[in-house]
C-alpha cells in the first residue's frame, strides 16, 4: 500500500481538558503568588510537551499490509486480515487502524516490536450484494499521553464480494429440460468416465492431475470425468415469480446453496451469464458470483 500525505497529527479531547487544567493552575497561580503551584505547572507543561514527539514518532517506519477478504453474504459480518509491519528499529504502542468507509470500524494492537509485524482482523457489516472496493485506510496512535493524535492515511486497491442473502423457498425447482443430455466435470473417478486431459490451472485440487504424464515429463494436466445430467436442475432468474430483482437473486442464492448440500447437480441462468449444471466448491462459488454481481437492467421476461 502506498501512504498519502496526512496531517501528521491533531489535538484530541484530552488536549481541551489539559489546557482547561492548565490555565486554572495558572489563575490559582498568580492569584496565590504560589511557587509550588508554578512548579507543578511547568512540569506538567514539560511532560506535554515532551510527548508530542513521542508521539509523532510512534508512527515512523509502520506500514499497512491488507489481505483479501472471504466472500460472505449480505447482512453477514466481512473479516478483512490486516498485516502492521514495523521497519523501524523500535518497538511501536498503542496503534490503531480504521476503515473509514465502514463506520471507522477500528481495531488496536498494543504493542508492534521492532523489525516485526502484527496481525488483526478489522470486522464489519455489509448490506449490499456486489463487490466492495477498499479504498482507503488509516493508521493512527495517541502513544503515550494521548493528548495528539498523529495519523496516516494508506490507499487500498483490495476489494470484497458480497453474495445476495439467501431468502425463499428452500424446495428446489422441478425443471430439468435447459441441459444437455451429458455434462463433464472435474469428479473423483470413481463410477464416472473418463473423459480426457485439459490444462491445469493454478489453484485447483491436485487430486486429479495426471502425475503419470508429469513423469514422463509432459506439462501438468488435470484429469475429466463425464457424468450424466439426467435430473440436474436447472436454476432460471426468469421462472422465479418475484417481482423484485433482488428478491429473485435471493431465491437463487438459496437455491444454489440447497442444490450443493443436496449433492444435486445444477446450473444456473441470469440475464447476463448462463453456467452449465456441475457440483464443487468451484462451481459453488462460481454461481454465487455471478448473482452477486448480476446487473439485470432492461431484461425481458420470457
Amino acid at each position: 500500500m502506498k501512504a498519502r500525505k496526512f496531517p501528521p497529527a491533531y489535538p484530541t479531547g484530552a488536549f481541551a481538558a489539559l489546557l482547561f487544567v492548565l490555565a486554572t493552575m495558572w489563575y490559582a497561580a498568580s492569584s496565590q503568588n504560589s511557587a509550588a503551584i508554578y512548579l507543578l505547572l511547568f512540569l506538567l507543561a514539560s511532560v506535554f510537551l515532551v510527548s508530542i514527539p513521542n508521539t509523532l514518532t510512534n508512527l515512523a517506519g509502520v506500514t499497512l499490509r491488507v489481505e483479501s477478504a472471504k466472500p460472505t453474504f449480505a447482512g453477514d459480518e466481512v473479516c478483512l486480515p490486516v498485516e502492521i509491519m514495523n521497519s523501524s528499529r523500535a518497538t511501536r504502542y498503542g496503534i490503531e487502524v480504521i476503515l473509514p468507509d465502514a463506520d471507522k470500524t477500528r481495531e488496536r494492537v498494543d504493542c508492534v516490536p521492532r523489525e516485526s509485524a502484527a496481525r488483526l482482523t478489522l470486522r464489519f457489516a455489509t448490506h449490499h450484494r456486489g463487490e466492495h472496493k477498499i479504498e482507503k485506510l488509516d493508521l493512527t496512535s495517541c502513544y503515550p499521553l494521548g493528548f495528539v493524535r498523529a495519523s496516516k492515511r494508506f490507499v487500498s486497491n483490495q476489494s470484497y464480494l458480497v453474495y445476495p442473502k439467501p431468502a425463499g423457498n428452500p424446495q428446489l425447482p422441478t425443471n430439468h429440460s435447459r441441459f444437455a443430455d451429458s455434462w463433464i466435470q472435474q469428479g473423483s473417478g470413481h463410477g464416472d468416465d473418463f473423459a480426457g486431459v485439459r490444462d491445469y490451472v493454478p489453484g485447483e485440487s491436485q487430486r486429479h492431475i495426471d502425475w503419470k504424464a508429469v513423469a514422463r515429463g509432459q506439462p501438468l494436466m488435470t484429469k475429466e470425468f463425464a457424468a450424466e445430467t439426467k435430473g440436474a436442475v436447472c436454476l432460471n432468474f426468469f421462472e422465479v415469480r418475484f417481482a423484485d430483482v433482488e428478491r429473485k437473486l435471493s431465491q437463487l442464492t438459496l437455491w444454489v446453496i440447497e442444490a450443493e448440500r443436496a449433492r444435486q447437480p445444477y446450473g444456473l441462468r441470469l440475464p447476463t451469464v448462463e453456467i452449465s449444471p456441475a457440483l464443487g466448491q468451484m462451481h459453488f462459488h462460481s454461481c454465487l458470483r455471478a448473482l452477486s454481481l448480476c446487473r439485470p437492467t432492461g431484461y425481458e421476461h420470457e
